[in-house]
């Protein structure tokens, strides 16, 4: 890709703060070919080189280039995937790159750019094993009756799943602000009026509620994105696009900033190359429970990342590649696997009508 399609890695740096650490040889090459250019002349004094740089500094902010903000990380992308090999060696010898989510980043031309905002830094990653044949009946009742309510005091209802390989399975996430107000909010909510009128009946489609994991963004910026988008009515049947993915990895101790690291720097850039869409990656929030009457899992330490597909055929292309992929079978994945304590746990989860994660 052509170098002169980028900014300056100063300017990149100021209006996408979320890429850490990217270096652009691209852009470093022209940099220097800019000083040789200015000192090669020996006629210029030392002096008059000085001024000349100095002249070229004193370029005002207002004539920096705007950009596109998603034109730019797809061309960062597309850069990446035609030098795959050469960001994971930068990986290997401690180099960094990060990504924003891109569902973040549809921003008009001149909208100036900003720091992605995630929604919550505490998420609860609810799994329900329901009675046969009551999976519908409890989504509609939840869509109906407990959505509004609970973000009324305060609770961030994310997202809601049917899971595709367990139909007796509903999957849900919320989210708080913070410990705190997670115990207010769900003190408000299941001690009101509205949960005593309803719960008999969402309780009498269900087996077990207690498979919850309780996290945090593993990083300040790799929580879910906040969203403004307006829900669609509670009478809504029509069902979003899209396939959510949970990859779960469990380990012996809590995930160490080197697993941290290598998922960043190595198997993020992996994942994204053979086409997944990376909306949020999570550690276990180890705080004590603070509303036992919702028992939570604990003693378990666990990463889970979160993508999104078009579509299932469009996750099964990117399975596919991913098993094609030289990097993945002879490098990463051998490199993965020894960290773990067992297999990765998979979710594929289909949004349900009311589900603010859709494609």
């Amino acid at each position: 890709m052509d170098g002169e399609d980028l900014p300056t890695c100063a300017t990149y740096r100021k209006y996408a703060p979320q890429i850490h650490g990217y270096t652009h040889t691209h852009t470093l090459q022209r940099k220097m070919d800019r000083t040789m250019q200015t000192t090669s002349d020996q006629k210029f004094s030392t002096r008059s080189s000085r001024d000349a740089s100095a002249q070229s500094g004193a370029k005002s902010h207002a004539e920096w280039p705007r950009f596109r903000t998603r034109s730019l990380l797809d061309k960062y992308k597309q850069y990446l995937s035609g030098n795959r090999m050469s960001w994971l060696l930068l990986a290997a010898i401690g180099g960094s790159a990060a990504f924003p989510t891109t569902h973040a980043l549809a921003v008009e031309k001149d909208t100036p750019v900003t720091v992605t905002t995630t929604c919550c830094a505490v998420v609860e990653l609810r799994q329900y094993t329901l009675h046969p044949g009551q999976r519908d009946v409890l989504i509609d009742l939840f869509n109906r009756r407990f959505i509004e309510p609970q973000e009324a005091v305060g609770i961030n209802v994310i997202g809601q799943f049917r899971d595709q390989d367990n139909p007796d399975r509903f999957v849900w996430l919320r989210g708080f602000s913070d410990m705190p107000a997670r115990t207010e909010a769900l003190k408000s909510f299941y001690y009101g009026d509205l949960w005593k009128a309803n719960r008999s009946a969402a309780n009498a489609t269900i087996i077990d509620n207690d498979n919850v994991l309780l996290l945090r963004p593993a990083r300040v910026d790799s929580g879910f994105a906040a969203t403004t988008n307006p829900r669609v009515a509670a009478d809504s049947i029509d069902i979003p696009n899209g396939l959510v993915v949970a990859t779960l990895y469990y380990f012996d101790a809590p995930a160490s900033a080197d697993f941290l690291d290598f998922f960043e720097r190595t198997l993020k850039l992996e994942f994204i190359h053979n086409g997944a869409t990376i909306i949020g990656s999570f550690v276990n929030e180890h705080g004590v429970n603070t509303f036992p009457a919702l028992p939570v899992r604990e003693g378990e330490n666990v990463f889970v990342w979160f993508s999104l597909f078009a579509d299932a055929p469009a996750y099964e292309r990117y399975v596919a590649a991913l098993e094609k992929s030289a990097p993945w079978r002879d490098t990463i994945k051998p490199a993965l696997l020894p960290r773990l304590k067992k297999s990765p746990g998979i979710l594929r989860l289909t949004p349900t009508a009311r589900s603010q994660i859709h494609a």
